[in-house]
């Protein structure tokens, strides 16, 4: 609300905007013009022509919109980016060690950050509307908005070499939200590239994912193949997915600027305990009604059951268990044949 009869200074205004960010979770934030990274459609059609995009369809479709966010509201006159962590409290990395369970990506071990962000945005954007008498939309990763190149623009990070944003302050374990607003408030100074000559989360890609630095080719990477990717991954990809059944996170635990994260202060993302290591065997044997039980209220609920056993069936696959063959044989006649195909592809690798 506003605390005098006068109306705020832009500085004054984006000075109480950024703490009713903080106030409201936010641990940065940034503003940058909706029309600050204009090599964007560029990069956006490279990346679709050259097919990387695999099977996700909605990057091509929109990409009006998606590579020019003037388009995408054209009374937009500034764009607020925010930053919520999710930083986990052991490394991810220490996981995949243990074959007989599986890898959850660290976002997805708990609740849907989608709803959570969104909630935070839209009191910010409240209090804008407030003070401001201004029009706003805001945005968490469902419409055609590239918040990572923008979030840049605004100053929060850079697009690392796993194309992640990195922030000299908060690591790469952080969320990003975006609020559109017709207000016209002061601009930030867009963050330069600090990986200098780091290779590490390059190099420790399982599936090579990354053609250069700074360049993704999602049909490799494992979080598209395990999300996005449907029907039957490629035979010569699968031993190298290990036991990750839900996206991926070797290149942001890799990074070392992550000595700067900060600990995440929302309970809702922190690990659920049935979630951190979850048995293979328990999780293959999951029906639909078991599975949408299980995954209430969590983005992985959105790939279904199929994909997902799909992915513990990998898993098992790759994990040297021979006691896990039986789970896979269970399975092998299974009604959707994608899953069929995996069970038979891991109970052969056990046998």
């Amino acid at each position: 609300m506003r605390t005098s009869t006068s109306d705020p200074s832009p500085a004054e205004l984006r000075a109480r905007l950024e703490a009713e960010a903080r106030d409201a979770g936010f641990a940065s934030m940034g503003i940058c013009a909706p029309d600050a990274v204009p090599e964007l459609p560029a990069r956006l059609k490279a990346f679709v022509d050259a097919n990387r995009h695999g099977q996700m369809a909605w990057m091509a479709e929109r990409m009006a919109w998606r590579g020019n966010p003037s388009a995408l509201w054209p009374e937009a006159r500034s764009v607020i980016m925010l930053a919520e962590p999710y930083t986990p409290d052991s490394d991810p990395l220490d996981d995949i060690t243990h074959r007989e369970n599986g890898v959850i990506s660290v976002y997805a071990r708990n609740r849907d950050y989608h709803d959570l962000v969104k909630k935070r945005l839209k009191r910010v954007a409240r209090w804008l509307v407030a003070a401001a008498e201004c029009e706003v939309k805001v945005f968490v990763d469902t419409a055609p908005v590239m918040e990572k190149p923008l979030a840049q623009a605004a100053g929060l990070g850079w697009q690392g070499k796993h194309t992640n944003l990195l922030s000299r302050k908060l690591g790469n374990w952080f969320f990003l939200g975006a609020v559109f607003t017709t207000a016209d408030l002061p601009k930030d100074t867009p963050e330069a590239e600090h990986c200098g000559n780091c290779r590490a989360c390059l190099d420790i890609c399982p599936t090579q994912a990354f053609p250069a630095p700074f360049q993704l080719d999602a049909r490799r990477c494992i979080s598209y193949l395990t999300i996005e990717h449907k029907g039957p991954v490629d035979e010569n990809l699968r031993p190298a997915l290990g036991n990750r059944i839900y996206g991926c996170d070797d290149c942001l635990a890799v990074c070392p600027w992550n000595k700067f994260a900060v600990e995440a202060t929302e309970l809702r993302y922190h690990a659920r305990d049935d979630l951190r290591q979850p048995a293979l065997a328990e999780l293959a044997a999951l029906d639909d009604a078991g599975f949408r039980a299980r995954f209430s209220g969590s983005p992985i609920k959105r790939i279904g059951r199929d994909r997902f056993v799909r992915n513990v069936l990998y898993a098992i696959g790759n994990s040297a268990q021979p006691d896990l063959r039986p789970v896979a044989q269970s399975l092998c006649e299974d009604n959707d044949p994608t899953v069929a195909d995996a069970a038979r592809w891991a109970e052969e690798r056990l046998r």
